[in-house]
């Protein structure tokens, strides 16, 4: 997830707010559901979308739409870092360089609050009995769809659902003489970590170290949660120099020295998943969407000797991520009705049969749709998917922290300024870690940046 500067994510805001004002209507509700019989030959879809493997997987499969429906279809790939930073530019200045973005479910109600996406409920109300059985509205896990809506209203349909997940190579934690529990403690997981590194050579454990509110962050922040920090407290007083959020942070950074991969600011998800994937790590603490991935033996080398856990506690039992890679329409899209079409073809129970049928079953999208879990050949080739469905149903969405807080969001702060705020944040932290500065000055600062967000969204008193 390169994060935007504070001035430009101001002029951005300020901008947008000003496009609401002087918008176009939108559409009809009526005129998109009639356009949904018209014949879309001429239609070109552009995409945004990140450079991840369940992505890829829509790829390749795209030219099946293509051909049921006529509907052309261009992607644009980006890093997830440059995709929030191209997307929010193009929403925010109205440009539609964009007709369907994929955002996730920090980015979903605060584009609908701002109307840069389009609600989706006018459409599924004017689909046929039969399309609304195919489709199933009600099989997408309630967490993830309420995640995704704005004030009752849906305004994007997820791809792939993901919690937090601990990762382990069977093979090498055998040869370090260490086992790990289904739940473990993050003491014991840095404990076993290190006695790897000692015993095997091979790096302990993988941890993103690259800056950006959606990488690195994601991680920390459920390790600041699970040691009893927190961002803000009720009264929005920054939190990031308290002894739980200080502890936490050391921690993170002393387990990367100690233990984690070399060059770790480097590592986002997908170099992560690489570094797991190779067999070059004992363990990978991160999103469960990987879990697939390592058991892909066209993509890993590690297939059958992954091992799972529960996301690591401390203070904290609870305390794996929620998240949503999903599909959004953007408001100034010229092309909604087509671009609905896809959205409904990308994340339906036949498009996950597909993926099964065509990729294999264990890269089936996760974490979505109940009747995934639910099916033989998934729960068959899915080694995890207890674990995963647990998660998911489970995750501390509403209350992340141990005390109260005034926001909502396990691995990000659910409020505009956090897309700015975490970046900045992670790029100290990267300062840590890369041992240009200590964890207590990097807070120092962070703290500093925190308080400012906090003043400038007028969200303390």
């Amino acid at each position: 997830m390169k994060g935007v500067s504070k001035s430009v994510l101001a002029f951005l805001f300020l901008f947008g707010l000003i496009l609401t004002a002087c918008a176009p209507p939108e559409e009809s509700s009526s005129e998109g559901a009639n356009q949904g019989n018209k014949d879309h030959s001429d239609v070109t879809l552009t995409i945004a979308t990140v450079n991840n493997p369940d992505m890829k997987s829509m790829q390749d499969l795209t030219s099946e739409f293509t051909d049921k429906t006529g509907i052309k279809v261009k992607y644009v790939v980006l890093p997830e870092n440059e995709l929030r930073k191209k997307v929010t530019e193009d929403v925010a200045l109205g440009a539609g360089k964009f007709d369907i973005a994929t955002i996730g479910t920090y980015d979903a109600p605060i584009w609908a609050k701002n109307k840069w996406l389009i609600s989706l409920d006018d459409y599924f109300d004017k689909m046929s009995d039969e399309e609304k059985s195919n489709y199933d509205l009600d099989d997408i896990f309630a967490p993830i769809k309420n995640a995704l809506s704005y004030n009752d209203h849906l305004y994007a349909l997820p791809f792939y659902g993901e919690s937090s997940m601990l990762y382990y190579n069977k093979d090498i934690m055998k040869a370090a003489g260490v086992s790990m529990p289904l739940h473990p403690t993050w003491q014991q997981v840095a404990d076993a970590a290190v006695k790897i590194k000692e015993k095997t050579g091979k790096t302990g454990i993988v941890l993103r170290g690259l800056p950006g509110w959606g990488e690195m962050m994601a991680p920390l922040d459920t390790v600041i949660n699970a040691f009893g920090g927190k961002w803000y407290d009720e009264n929005w007083k920054a939190q990031l120099t308290n002894p739980q959020t200080e502890k936490a942070v050391q921690f993170y950074v002393d387990l990367l020295h100690k233990a984690g991969e070399s060059g770790a600011t480097s590592t986002g998800y997908t170099e992560a998943l690489t570094l797991m994937s190779q067999g070059k790590a004992g363990m990978w603490y991160d999103a469960t969407a990987g879990a697939g991935n390592l058991n892909d033996k066209d993509n890993s080398n590690i297939v059958g000797k992954v091992g799972y856990a529960y996301a690591p506690t401390a203070d904290k039992k609870n305390t794996g991520w929620l998240y949503a890679w999903s599909l959004g329409i953007e408001k100034s899209s010229k092309h909604k009705a087509a671009a609905f079409k896809f959205l409904t073809w990308a994340t339906s129970k036949d498009y996950v049969k597909l993926v099964g049928d065509k990729k294999g079953w264990v890269v089936a999208p996760p974490g979505t749709r109940k009747s995934t879990y639910e099916n033989p050949d998934y729960k068959k080739a899915a080694p995890f998917a207890d674990i995963v469905r647990d998660s998911l149903e489970h995750a501390d969405y509403d209350h992340p922290t141990i005390d109260p807080v005034p926001y909502k969001g396990v691995q990000y702060v659910e409020i505009p300024e956090f897309s700015g705020l975490g970046t900045e944040v992670s790029q100290q932290i990267a300062s840590a870690i890369s041992g240009d500065k200590s964890v207590k000055s990097a807070l120092a600062a962070s703290q500093k940046l925190a308080e400012q967000a906090a003043e400038k969204g007028g969200y303390k008193k």
